[in-house]
């Protein structure tokens, strides 16, 4: 029998072959990146709840906007787990793992404003944003080059998610 300890060591020896990545940075860099593709679901799922039940005179612009918001998010899934694989270590399993891991709160609130939705969406995207930029600098500190340059052009998706949910708040002129 092959215990969890040696297969994910064998996985990183394994990982030697095809990069030189140090070992310890590995495990930090997969656990980092596990977070953030446990928040890429979690902000997803959040983004198309909001989307489901969104009402109000605006319903058709922040539907659809929610909905290229939701796509262009879940497109980060793929890529992110495989990268972690591409390092050596092993990326999330179940809906149970991703719980654990996800730094992004759920919303089960049943009567929610439009403009409170659209809030908490660019406050959640702005948290994503920074855990991003975190797993960026551990990644360029330990010259891995692939994934910050992912992780740029992710932070730069998640500033225009945020820039465009923060032009939709309302003003009011007195």
């Amino acid at each position: 029998m092959i215990t969890a300890v040696s297969e994910t060591s064998a996985r990183i020896d394994a990982a030697r072959e095809f990069n030189d990545l140090p070992v310890d940075r590995v495990s930090e860099i997969s656990a980092a990146l596990n977070g953030l593709l446990a928040d890429v679901f979690a902000l997803y799922l959040k983004t198309k709840n909001f989307r489901w039940h969104m009402s109000g005179p605006h319903f058709r612009d922040y539907h659809l906007l929610l909905d290229e918001q939701s796509v262009q998010i879940l497109k980060l899934a793929d890529p992110l787990a495989e990268r972690v694989r591409k390092l050596g270590g092993t990326t999330l399993r179940s809906i149970g793992h991703i719980a654990r891991l996800q730094s992004i709160i759920d919303s089960e609130a049943e009567d929610t404003y439009p403009q409170v939705m659209l809030s908490e969406l660019r406050e959640d995207n702005l948290r994503f944003e920074s855990a991003m930029r975190r797993a960026h600098k551990m990644c360029d500190d330990s010259r891995d080059i692939a994934t910050t340059s992912l992780l740029e052009t992710w932070i730069d998706e998640a500033e225009g998610r945020s820039w465009f949910l923060y032009e939709t708040r309302i003003i009011r002129r007195e």
